[in-house]
């Protein structure tokens, strides 16, 4: 989520289905992070913390923003 406060975005594949299959954590400066799973990305979902506009990627809402507490190392 600090990620995504930060600027990051989630970046996704769909299937033929139109089911999301795989997920790639972007970070602001263009790194891929591995630590999101597909079960944390639905719990983040679930919670309406990230949301994807216009089939965009998916990035924090105001809620997540709200839901993210302050790191001493937050820039």
């Amino acid at each position: 989520m600090h990620l995504l406060a930060q600027g990051g975005r989630i970046d996704f594949e769909k299937n033929e289905r139109g089911r999301i299959v795989e997920i790639t954590v972007m970070t602001r400066d263009g790194w891929a992070w591995p630590g999101c799973s597909m079960g944390l990305f639905g719990k983040l979902r679930r919670r309406r913390y990230i949301a994807s506009q216009a089939s965009g990627p998916y990035r924090i809402t105001r809620l997540g923003l709200r839901r993210v507490r302050a790191q001493p190392d937050n820039r």
